[in-house]
Formats: structure tokens, C-alpha cells, sequence
């Protein structure tokens, strides 16, 4: 597909159909469909999508793209724009040590990538990557941070026993330092205790991310009956946010019914993907996990724009959240077909939705790539 087109009758999450201009890898007109003659004299083909729908590029705001660290990582592409993805956050694969060879990897991707730096120095290169405190080198940190500005969005601690050993709430309350130092988020990963997640949640800041808020595990956010612990319902009330992050271990179908029941909503919805769950399950990619979404009964227009709006407006870059006249066409075309399917969470639990959403393309600088997950 040249620099130029038309995407003909194809739909917005809104409904409308509309045909959307592309001049020389930007945005150049938006109408309603077969009203538009600048779209009828463009110069370029014109790309028939009737029962396609756009939206601005999907967001997955926690991969693991570092694949050296093995199992935990994948090739940018593979889980970017391969995945319908056009934007992908790197979630702590990398701590100072090597956060400059991640940066580095960029070079030859289509997919953008940028990253939360793991607080600890080591990264994934251990899963136990907080067992020992003077793995968290606190100048090591931020000046990776400083030394990756743009890239660098955040950081990135992992709170559950396993990762943490003996050292409890220490780690956590070291990286809500750092972070504040830097200026910067925190996102948190939560799993299983200790520590407690009724200890873990409240040391965090209005604009950190909890993500895994969905997980079935014991240290979970929900009491015995369903309903959200007290210090969730504090997070949310100061601003703090709730990504999926649905991963191999971290995706309840029981607990995110728990959710919608309670009326505790997700903030971005997220993958957690890597090789090992992208070629075997449960993640398969990110058009997967937002048919999950589907099937819990949220609308479609709420599931996109949790991997659109919201996520681009935390990044404070909410021109990748948008579709505009102007913008350069980052763009993720998709279909939600009316067939079913069987879907499988991370616990085992399967869930049959009567509609599936299938990534069909991206269009990054001008150029459309095919995805090639199907659902």
C-alpha cells in the first residue's frame, strides 16, 4: 500500500462509517462516507473496508520485548504491530544495567516501543530481581532514567513473594522513592503475598499504574464475596490506575466478573505478552485479550479505548489516542466478526463470546502491515 489512499466505508468505534484520506503518511480527510470529493479525487487506490472498523493505533501498555531474557521477552514486531499494536510499553524487562541495549533495539522496528525501567539494576535477568536490596541502586536508576528521557516512561517493581523473598514492603517503598525523585510513575506488578496487597496498594500515587488488578490469585483485590478490598476503592478515589496485564498467570475470568459487578473498571487494558504466551496461550496477542473483554459484556467503543485514548493520554501523548486531521495516520484497522469464541483465562476458566475481534492491519508512517494473530 503506497503513501497515499483512501480507506473507504470504513467504520469508527462510534459506528459511523466514514472514508478516511491519507496523504503522504498523514491524516488528510475524514467524511462520511462517499461525501468527501477530496477522497474521490485522491490520488492513490482506494481500499474498500466495509465491515472493517479504524481506530487510532492500539496502545499495549505491558509486553516484554527484550529477548534475551529468556522466557520473558519476544521481538518488537512480533508483539507490536504483528499483534495490532502500534505502540508498545516495555514493562521492566530492563533495570540500569542494561536499559541502553533495549533503547538500542529500536533501530529497524516499525513498532514504537518505549519502556518502564525495572527498579532493580538486574531486571528480569532474575525472576527474584528485588530478593536483595542492593540490587535497587537508587543513582544507578535515575540516571538511566535521565540518560533514557522519552524513552524511559516510568518505572517498574514487581511486589509479590516470590520476587521479593524476605525484604517485604522495602523494595515497593524504595521504588515510590525513586520514582518520586525522577518525577516519574510507578507501575506495580501484584501477585502473590506476602506482602499483603491491603499493605502493598496504599503506598501508591495518584497516577501509578496497578497492574494484574484482575489476577484470581489468594493476595487479590477482592474479598471472599466479591467485593473490592477498601484500599482499592482508596486507590481509585486518589487517582491511582488499573491495567489488565493479563499475562500466563495474572487474568481471572471469575474476578473480572467480580469487577463489572462492582463497577471497578479498568483504566488500559494490557497483555503482558511474550513469546511463551503469544505461541501457546493464554495471551495470543492483544485482539485475544480485548475479545475477552467483549465477553464480559463491555461495549466495544469502552474495550478500544483502553488500548487507544486512555493509554495515549497517560502517556501524555494523546495524539496517539486520536484520529485528526493533521496527525500522522497511526492507525489500526480490525473487524469484530460474529462468530464465536472459546476462550481460556489464565487459571483454566473458559468463556465461549458470541463475537470476535480480529486485528486485520497497521498503518505506521504511511505504510500498512497485515497482522498475522488471528483470534
Amino acid at each position: 500500500m503506497p503513501n497515499n489512499f483512501v480507506l473507504r466505508q470504513v467504520r469508527l468505534t462510534d459506528g459511523r462509517a466514514v472514508d478516511l484520506t491519507v496523504e503522504n503518511g498523514v491524516i488528510a480527510g475524514i467524511s462520511p462516507a462517499g461525501s468527501n470529493a477530496r477522497a474521490a479525487a485522491a490520488s492513490g487506490p482506494s481500499i474498500d473496508c466495509e465491515g472493517r472498523y479504524v481506530s487510532s493505533g492500539w496502545i499495549d501498555l505491558h509486553v516484554h520485548a527484550f529477548p534475551e531474557f529468556e522466557p520473558y521477552g519476544d521481538a518488537i514486531d512480533e508483539i507490536g504491530i504483528r499483534c495490532g499494536s502500534t505502540t508498545i510499553v516495555d514493562a521492566g524487562s530492563c533495570g540500569a544495567d542494561r536499559i541502553a541495549e533495549l533503547a538500542a533495539s529500536r533501530s529497524g522496528a516499525r513498532t514504537r516501543l518505549l519502556a518502564f525501567l525495572n527498579v532493580s539494576r538486574l531486571g528480569l535477568q532474575r525472576v527474584d530481581e528485588l530478593s536483595r536490596l542492593d540490587w535497587i541502586d537508587r543513582e544507578a536508576a535515575l540516571s538511566a532514567a535521565r540518560a533514557q528521557a522519552g524513552f524511559v516512561v516510568g518505572f517498574k517493581a514487581r511486589i509479590s513473594g516470590s520476587v521479593v523473598g524476605d525484604n517485604g514492603l522495602e523494595p515497593l517503598r524504595r521504588a515510590v522513592a525513586i520514582a518520586d525523585t525522577a518525577g516519574l510513575p510507578l507501575m506495580t506488578h501484584i501477585g502473590s503475598a506476602p506482602p499483603a496487597i491491603e499493605d502493598v496498594i496504599p503506598l501508591l500515587r495518584r497516577g501509578d499504574i496497578v497492574t494484574h488488578y484482575l489476577n484470581g490469585k489468594a493476595n487479590n483485590l477482592f474479598d471472599d464475596s466479591g467485593r473490592p478490598l477498601p484500599v482499592l476503592r482508596d486507590a481509585i478515589a486518589r487517582g491511582v490506575k488499573l491495567d489488565v496485564g493479563h499475562g500466563t498467570a495474572s487474568f481471572s475470568f471469575k474476578t473480572a466478573e467480580q469487577a463489572r459487578r462492582a463497577g471497578v473498571f479498568f483504566d488500559t487494558i494490557s497483555t503482558d505478552i511474550y513469546r511463551g504466551n503469544r505461541l501457546h496461550g493464554p495471551v495470543y496477542g492483544m485482539a485475544s485479550v480485548l475479545t475477552k473483554f467483549l465477553s464480559l459484556g463491555y461495549p466495544l467503543a469502552d474495550v478500544i479505548d483502553a488500548v487507544t485514548k486512555r493509554p495515549a493520554d497517560w502517556l501524555n501523548r494523546p495524539e496517539l489516542g486520536r484520529i485528526r486531521v493533521g496527525d500522522a495516520a497511526n492507525l489500526t484497522l480490525f473487524s469484530v466478526e460474529d462468530k464465536p469464541s472459546l476462550l481460556t483465562d489464565s487459571e483454566g476458566s473458559t468463556r465461549t463470546s458470541r463475537q470476535t475481534i480480529q486485528a486485520e492491519g497497521v498503518i505506521v508512517n504511511g505504510q500498512y502491515t497485515a497482522c498475522q494473530v488471528r483470534s
